[in-house]
């Protein structure tokens, strides 16, 4: 009875403690908000500031594993590149050290009943008031909960006795201590799917004296490893990039761990020079705060460590991950757009999920983009073309499976973003879904008048209704007008437009219109002046068609200013 006891008071105990981490994470999160893009912007310049981009993402969110997900997630879409992934996996692996320090640091030198509950109720009280700051109150609940959660554990651990006689043998075996360490971890961090969870169970054990301090070392290096698997996971079904990302990961990790393991006593010696205070290795012993501390250095000593040594080898370890997971050039491509939306386990990230959605709304706006370069180059080529028909069977097939994809896009990236709002976001963030699910909208519809137009070209080759060098020489600046504010819209996706870009969007708005009725009192004087009625039509119909292309750029340009 004493054991099932012990067992569900510690499994209480970890769950309180890794919903106490959601809950802070999520209050970060929403208090950084759109920040992020930044940060992603960051992610991209080097190595070096991967490295620290990727520590302070993971210090955020409190997850290794959530970062590296993401990571895995947008070298499948194409945001980072296999060599930048690198690094900031390196820096993740170093940013989860941080909730090791917070623990030892707070929760083995201060009464943590004390501390814990006084900020559970604060937090709630800033959280439940309707103003600008509550996700500071989520932070301090989450703050309170982790430190509750941590102070049951402790007080859940069994007392040294005879029923742990066996776990004080165990730690005395010398290297075979050090592999069951190595494979605890492991084991402990594959269950909880989070390293900072499980390092802390290791940190609470060691300072209750259930496991030595060498021991404890050696199930932090076991977590290490553990915390690959969902960025493996996660790689599943991806890319040859995402797959080479998720195995940088996993060998960075079981590498690191290999020589920690075998170079074990210097790697604890480093650690025993820089931290203050001495700890015996093979001793247990209940109630020495030292241990926590020391535990949480070797934790930081040794990812920086392994960050320093693989950092000068990037480039010939991306290559290396190349060899190893070779291009899958029999991989059919897939039928119909798909994106799943990624989390970790633990913390979700849907902060950095919007900025994955909107890298794809820029791809959405290059499909758009692409099929308005066809229409406007058909117009000046098909007159002098010898096969038109042929010409224009191959424009409307082409625009037909892009204006599919389109479609496909809009319905995915819809729910994708909707996924995301089911996440605890701020006002900033929520605001930021909002304007996306309209700029989807508008480009979608956009994909369908350029698809119109193409049926209008096809329809009037067919009918030998070829329009002449006059009113072809008319279109050409306005087109240009379009292409140009369709060009304004895609550079300035997912940014804010600065006030003289809304004059700019206005005044092409503007001279799109004027460039609309003119063109249409041409069409209706040549009408007049006894041209050929429907190919006249044509002509308005085709002016009417580009100028909602036009519109649909306006609407986002306004979008893009609220």
């Amino acid at each position: 009875m004493a054991v099932i006891k012990i067992v569900f008071g510690m499994a209480g105990s970890l769950c309180l403690f890794l919903y106490g981490m959601k809950v802070m994470s999520d209050g970060i999160q929403q208090a950084a908000g759109d920040r992020f893009q930044r940060i992603l912007g960051f992610m991209t310049r080097n190595r070096l500031v991967g490295v620290i981009t990727g520590f302070a993402v993971t210090a955020i969110i409190q997850s290794s594993s959530a970062t590296t997900v993401m990571v895995v997630s947008f070298v499948n879409a194409g945001l980072l590149t296999l060599t930048q992934s690198i690094g900031v996996i390196m820096g993740a692996n170093i940013g989860t050290t941080v909730t090791a320090w917070i623990v030892s640091l707070v929760g083995f030198s201060l009464s943590l009943s004390s501390l814990a509950l006084p900020a559970v109720g604060i937090g709630f009280i800033i959280r439940v008031i309707k103003w600008k700051h509550r996700n500071l109150g989520e932070v301090v609940l989450g703050f309170g909960l982790l430190f509750l959660g941590l102070d049951f554990l402790t007080k859940s651990m069994p007392p040294l006795g005879n029923s742990m006689d066996i776990i004080a043998q165990l730690s005395g075996l010398g290297f075979v201590s050090t592999l069951i360490g190595l494979g605890a971890g492991l084991i402990i961090t594959l269950i909880t799917h989070s390293s900072s969870a499980s390092t802390a169970i290791m940190l609470t054990m060691a300072f209750n004296g259930v496991i030595s301090y060498r021991m404890a070392a050696a199930m932090i290096l076991g977590a290490n490893i553990g915390t690959t698997i969902d960025a493996a996971l996660a790689s599943i079904g991806t890319k040859t990039a995402a797959k080479r990302a998720a195995l940088v990961h996993v060998l960075f990790n079981i590498i690191g761990a290999v020589w920690a393991v075998l170079l074990l006593d210097p790697l604890l010696a480093l650690v025993e020079l820089v931290s203050p205070g001495t700890v015996v290795l093979d001793i247990l012993e209940r109630g020495n705060s030292l241990v926590p501390a020391h535990l949480a250095m070797f934790h930081t000593v040794f990812n920086t460590v392994n960050t320093i040594l693989f950092f000068p080898f990037v480039k010939p370890f991306a290559a290396l991950v190349s060899f190893l997971v070779k291009d899958d050039r029999s991989r059919a491509a897939p039928e119909h757009y798909s994106l799943e939306y990624k989390s970790g386990s633990i913390q979700n990230t849907p902060e950095l999920n919007i900025i994955r959605a909107e890298k794809e709304i820029r791809d959405m706006a290059g499909i758009a983009s692409s099929m308005y370069a066809q229409i406007s180059t058909a117009l000046k080529t098909l007159k002098e073309t010898k096969d038109r028909e042929g010409a224009v069977s191959v424009l409307v097939k082409e625009m037909k499976e892009r204006e599919e994809c389109a479609d496909e896009m809009r319905e995915v990236l819809s729910a994708f973003l909707i996924e995301c709002t089911r996440e605890q976001l701020n006002r900033r963030s929520e605001h930021r879904v909002s304007q996306l699910l309209r700029i989807i909208i508008d480009l979608e519809d956009m994909t369908d008048s350029c698809c119109g137009v193409g049926l209008l070209l096809e329809r009037a080759v067919r009918k030998d209704r070829i329009f002449k060098e006059k009113e072809l020489a008319a279109l050409t600046p306005y087109l240009k007008l379009v292409e140009d504010f369709l060009t304004l819209v895609r550079e300035h996706l997912g940014k804010r437009l600065s006030p003289e870009e809304v004059e700019y969007a206005k005044s092409l708005e503007n001279e799109i219109d004027e460039s609309r009725n003119h063109l249409r009192k041409l069409g209706r004087k040549r009408i007049e002046a006894g041209e050929d009625v429907k190919t006249e039509l044509l002509f308005i119909d085709l002016v009417r068609r580009i100028e909602k292309v036009g519109d649909y750029c306006f609407d986002i340009a306004k979008t893009l200013t609220r």
